[in-house]
């Protein structure tokens, strides 16, 4: 009889980063980067004893156990359910899940239970991965284009994407696959920092860190932007002083400013040299972002983290709303979803540089974008990953990153698990960092 699922256990672990303003910005000033934890139990260890999956949705503090009711809501869709440890059993359970004619009357396919969803997708890709002996971005490569067709859910896409199409993207792939997971094996994948750039760091944390980072080998740094004018000129004058004229920078607005104002503030802090602006107005305004990318021209324009699923993707990229694609592994749902937004990018051009400022979202985010050059678009042209440097510690297979380059995962699954003494820990309220 096939192993079925017996379990869906979800925690909320919060992490009280807000102490030292670490992730703050214009619009998230004191955050508790927090988890959703969400742990996918089966009766069966597989045949290289991958018994359970784990995966997460990324909040930053209240709120996370809004998240955590969401996941276990799922439990009567996904427990005494077979495995999903096969290309087909994936795709199965994302369909079933993002396609059930109750659940979506929630979304759809938005919102707090869309990111529950993606956290149990996540869940079973990370289960299915283990089992099959492999880290998740090589398992992903391992598909064949057919097999990764049939994740994606092409309703409302076929405009500017149709299945024939992807394939058409995969196959052209297909042959370099070898050879550049060969080259991620031996050198890894680009990186940029946030870590300096935190909008409550003061003058001297923000000079000592860019410099950490070009000596660590980070090419591109971001800075937080947004609150003040004024005082961002000069942030963005002492950190180009710091770093010199060949380190990149961008800059990231979290949202915080009208059309117009963005416009003004972005062309003013354009002298510093800025390869990007991130999320310089609302997620959901495709037509302000596509003014925006008109009006701080040659400067990009990045987004994605808050984008809520493939549709908006599509219409940002037909409207030309932005020219670097920033997905979230835990804000749409999940793997399935992200090869559809890896598609969408790769039929554009538009090269993916994934968002990672946040718990678990390095460790996670590296997959999809290896998944990106192996297997999709085949390319690191213009692509890097984002990297912060707070709380790896927590997780059992760690990201790694050297020489300003992610180092290519090679323990099987999708990087979510976490230590059971830091859940322990962090869980909140009663946890002992809380009760404290």
């Amino acid at each position: 009889m096939p192993g079925r699922i017996v379990s869906l256990d979800v925690t909320d672990v919060r992490f009280p980063t807000s102490r030292e303003l670490d992730g703050s910005d214009a619009m998230n000033p004191d955050p508790d980067y927090s988890a959703a934890y969400v742990v996918l139990g089966t009766d069966d260890p597989g045949t290289d004893g991958g018994r359970d999956g784990y995966g997460l949705v990324f909040t930053i503090g209240r709120g996370n156990d809004v998240a955590a009711a969401a996941v276990r809501s799922l439990a009567p869709h996904v427990v005494g359910r077979p495995v999903p440890d096969s290309p087909a059993g994936l795709a199965e359970l994302y369909h079933r899940l993002v396609q059930d004619s109750q659940l979506r009357w929630l979304g759809p396919e938005k919102g707090v239970l869309h990111m529950a969803i993606g956290a149990v997708v996540n869940a079973a890709w990370d289960l299915a991965s283990r089992r099959a002996g492999l880290p998740l971005w090589q398992y992903v490569a391992s598909l064949t284009p057919e097999e990764l067709v049939a994740q994606v859910d092409f309703r409302y896409l076929t405009d500017a994407l149709t299945p024939e199409q992807a394939l058409d993207i995969l196959r052209a792939a297909e042959p370099g696959r070898a050879a550049r997971t060969a080259d991620l094996l031996a050198s890894g994948y680009p990186a940029y920092t946030t870590s300096a750039g935190w909008l409550g760091y003061d003058d001297e944390k923000l000079v000592r860190l860019s410099k950490e980072a070009v000596a660590e080998g980070f090419t591109l740094i971001k800075l937080k932007v947004g609150a003040d004018l004024e005082d961002d000129v000069r942030r963005l004058r002492l950190a180009r002083e710091t770093v010199g004229p060949d380190i990149e920078l961008a800059i990231d607005a979290n949202q915080r400013w009208d059309v117009d104002d963005a416009i003004t503030w972005v062309n003013a802090l354009a002298p510093f040299g800025v390869r990007w602006i991130e999320e310089p107005t609302s997620p959901d305004d495709v037509l302000g972002h596509a003014a925006v990318a008109r009006g701080v021209a040659p400067i990009a324009v990045a987004t994605g983290e808050h984008v809520q699923n493939r549709v908006i993707f599509k219409q940002m990229l037909q409207a030309g709303a932005l020219s670097v694609l920033q997905l979230d592994a835990c804000r749409v749902g999940g793997v399935n979803e992200n090869l559809a937004i890896l598609l969408l990018a790769a039929r554009f051009g538009v090269p993916v540089c994934p968002h990672a400022g946040g718990v678990g979202l390095c460790e996670l985010v590296q997959h999809l974008a290896m998944t990106d050059y192996v297997a999709v678009s085949g390319t690191m042209q213009g692509r890097v990953i984002e990297f912060v440097d707070h709380l790896h510690e927590h997780f059992t297979d760690p990201v790694e990153v050297r020489a300003g380059r992610y180092v290519a995962p090679r323990t099987p699954g999708f990087g979510a698990r976490m230590h059971a003494s830091s859940v322990a820990r962090y869980t909140y309220p009663d946890g002992p960092e809380w009760q404290q």
